[in-house]
């Protein structure tokens, strides 16, 4: 009951929630392109390497959080935990690995 009454009052508009999913979306996988440039040039292996992703996207999502959310990522998502918080960490893990080889190779060969 107070669930369906806070959506009469503040109703969700889904192409709103979309264009929220679809930007932090983004950001991450520039970040992660970008965090793989700096694992690779730092010369990290193997679970340093990913554990430095893993931290860097937190604090991604943490400043997501604080600076486009506002603190309140319930009016910003359909599912904060999911959308800001999870998202797209595994689908961001493909560009990362992929800068991270190249920059190491680069710097290291």
């Amino acid at each position: 009951m107070n669930e369906e009454r806070e959506l009469a009052i503040n109703p969700i508009v889904q192409t709103s929630v979309q264009h929220n999913t679809q930007v932090v979306s983004n950001i991450r996988n520039l970040t992660a392109s970008l965090f793989g440039v700096a694992a690779g040039t730092l010369g990290l292996e193997s679970y340093p390497g990913f554990i430095f992703y893993l931290i860097g996207t937190f604090i991604v999502s943490g400043l997501v959080f604080v600076f486009r959310a506002e603190g309140k990522p319930s009016e910003y998502f359909h599912r904060p935990l999911g959308d800001l918080w999870g998202g797209d960490v595994f689908s961001g893990l493909s560009s990362f690995v992929l800068t991270w080889t190249l920059f190491y190779g680069l710097v290291r060969a």
